[in-house]
Order: C-alpha cells, then sequence, then structure tokens
C-alpha cells in the first residue's frame, strides 16, 4: 500500500515537472532548418501560412467539398481509441455524413451508441501500397491547403487528412519520418516524449501499452514515471514539428480538422518501400532487429548464468556502439529546470 502511494506520489511529481514546448513565431524555411530542424525537439510554429483553410473549412464547407466520397473511418464507444487492443471498429460512410456526425457530441444515426466517438485517417487510393495525399483523396480542399516548403519536394512522402470528434485521445506512438502536424480547426493537446525514454514506455511495436497517460495503471506500469513528459496546446493555424522516433498522443479539446505531412529525412533507400504508412522501422534497423533475435536464440543453447553473463556483456557493447551521449546530456540537462517553461520566440520585425 505505501509502495503504491509513494509510486502515486512520484507519477503526480513527474506530471507537475511537465516541459513545454517551444513556441517560434513568423519562422521562414531558412530559420527553420537552420534554428529548429536541428535541434530535434518539437517546436510549435505560429503564424506560418496555411492558406485559406483557416477560414473555408467549416463543417457546411468540408461536407460540400468533400460530398459523397466514401472514406474508412475508427468508430469507439469510448473517446481514448486502443490499438493494441482495439476497441474500436472500422466503418464506412460519405465524407459529408461523417463530418456531420464528427462534428455533434450526441447523434440520431450512430453505429453503436449516441455518444460514439469517430475519427479518419486519410488513407491512399490503394491502402497497401500508396501513401495518403490531400491532392488526390480530396483535391477540392487540398486546393486550400498550403503544405510548408520546410523540406525539398522530392522528400515529400505523404499528407494525411484528420479529422476526430471532440474529446478523442489517440495512443501513443512513433513515426519513422519527421512530420508537421498543421491544426486547421479546432484546439488540440499533443503530449510528447523522447525517443531517449523508450524503454520507459512499455512498448510493443511502434505503440505504448499505456494508453491513459494521466492517470496511468502504476501497478502495471511502474517506470512510466520516469518518462519526460514535453506538451502543447494546438490553436488552428499552428503547426506542430514533430521529429522522427519522437512519441506522442493526441487529445483534440474541440471538434478538429488537421492535416499531417511526412518526409523522408534520411535517405530514400532507408525506408521500407512497402509501407506506405511511413511507420515501419527503417530497413537497418529491422535487419538489426532481426540479427538480435537470432543471437538470442544462441544463446539459450548456454545455462542460465552464461546467459545472464553474456547477455549483460552484449548490453554494454550495444550501448557502447549506440548511445548518444549528446543526446542523453541534453535530456538530463533540461530535465534539472523542468519546472520552467520554454521560452516563445518571435520572428523580428
Amino acid at each position: 500500500m505505501m509502495r503504491n502511494q509513494v509510486r502515486l506520489s512520484v507519477f503526480k511529481w513527474s506530471c507537475r515537472k511537465k516541459h513545454l514546448c517551444s513556441v517560434f513565431t513568423g519562422v521562414d524555411k531558412d530559420e527553420f532548418l537552420r534554428d529548429i530542424y536541428p535541434q530535434r525537439r518539437p517546436a510549435v510554429l505560429r503564424g506560418v501560412s496555411l492558406g485559406p483553410c483557416l477560414e473555408k473549412w467549416t463543417v457546411d464547407y468540408l461536407a460540400q467539398k468533400g460530398g459523397d466520397k466514401e472514406v474508412k473511418i475508427h468508430v469507439s464507444t469510448v473517446p481514448q481509441m486502443d490499438f493494441l487492443h482495439k476497441n474500436f471498429v472500422y466503418k464506412t460512410l460519405t465524407f459529408n455524413e461523417f463530418v456531420k456526425r464528427a462534428s455533434e457530441k450526441k447523434h440520431t444515426d450512430f453505429f453503436l451508441c449516441e455518444d460514439e466517438s469517430y475519427y479518419l485517417r486519410s488513407l491512399g487510393e490503394d491502402v497497401r501500397k500508396e501513401p495518403a495525399d490531400l491532392n488526390k483523396q480530396f483535391p477540392d480542399l487540398a486546393k486550400d491547403f498550403h503544405i510548408p516548403e520546410f523540406f525539398a519536394p522530392d522528400q515529400f512522402f505523404s499528407s494525411v487528412f484528420r479529422i476526430s470528434s471532440c474529446g478523442l485521445q489517440l495512443w501513443t506512438h512513433y513515426d519513422v519520418m519527421d512530420n508537421l502536424l498543421a491544426q486547421v480547426t479546432g484546439k488540440k493537446r499533443v503530449v510528447l516524449y523522447s525517443p531517449q525514454d523508450a524503454l520507459h514506455l512499455y512498448l510493443s511495436g511502434d505503440k505504448s501499452e499505456v494508453l491513459d497517460i494521466d492517470s496511468p495503471d502504476l501497478k502495471r506500469f511502474p517506470d512510466f514515471v520516469k518518462a519526460k513528459r514535453y506538451e502543447c496546446v494546438l490553436e488552428p493555424g499552428d503547426l506542430l514539428f514533430i521529429p522522427a522516433l519522437w512519441f506522442h498522443n493526441t487529445l483534440a479539446l474541440q471538434f478538429g480538422v488537421g492535416v499531417n505531412v511526412f518526409w523522408r529525412h534520411l535517405p530514400a533507400d532507408s525506408y521500407d518501400k512497402k509501407d506506405p504508412y511511413g511507420n515501419k522501422d527503417p530497413v537497418a534497423a529491422t535487419r538489426a532487429l532481426q540479427a538480435l533475435e537470432r543471437a538470442l536464440h544462441t544463446l539459450d543453447e548456454l545455462p542460465a548464468d552464461y546467459r545472464d553473463f553474456y547477455g549483460r556483456r552484449m548490453i554494454q557493447r550495444i550501448q557502447k556502439r549506440t548511445y548518444c551521449d549528446s543526446l542523453t546530456n541534453s535530456t538530463t540537462q533540461e530535465g534539472s529546470d523542468s519546472t520552467l517553461p520554454s521560452g516563445q520566440f518571435t520572428k523580428p520585425g
């Protein structure tokens, strides 16, 4: 009993010491590439032109432009969607009907219950081969959205249309490509965790098993308190730079519409060519993990005390060869003043 109370106290302390993402205003491509991108940390960008979508994308306008195009959506009886345990179902609706329902808190027409939650993550025409592209799936709406030119055109991978009900929360996961999350309408809270905290997030593939990050089950996930929490609230017109491998969890504070733009920041052949979602581990990482599994199977031929000894030696070698001291040190240093919010930076003039 006492141990659980201590853990709960530690977690509450951890939450109070969350980091606020840095905010930059009036950033152009040169400033982004020079001052923000090399830091490899999340950053909110304000004052970047996203086009007329900010004024135009009302519920009625979206329904009109999207029309009766059929879309595959997630539907759940609870607002916290859990991909690992699939607490949602996939359904198909016309786009105009989906937007209408997603914008409502109570539904007269529904699949599961009158307060069910909806989520759209747009897909390519061939969902197994083609990445999502706003210009191809929603060309009339794409005219209203200007993709920020913060990367070379040949690096572009996908532009993903996202629409969610108020209160909808998506599972914590990472992507292997850099991306910009553009919040067009509504407010959204985003919580992020550094790649260096991966060991504290109880991963299953690219997703965390900790579904409720605000009130986690500390009996099941005691080390979750060690993960440093970064947070921001996106307003309409905001961009959030999410570097590859940073874990993120989103909560729609209002009915919201956004666009994720992903780009390849590694050489093109580093990525799995059969990955239309951009979330499969790089080819070299996959090969390395497969080799590790083979090595572990080989160690199974030894007695337990030998496995323990050589396993520890393997861990030590992996740490020496792969850990980045600069990243670890910067994360630790930032943790020492984590009660202070990150500053806001405004472009002069």
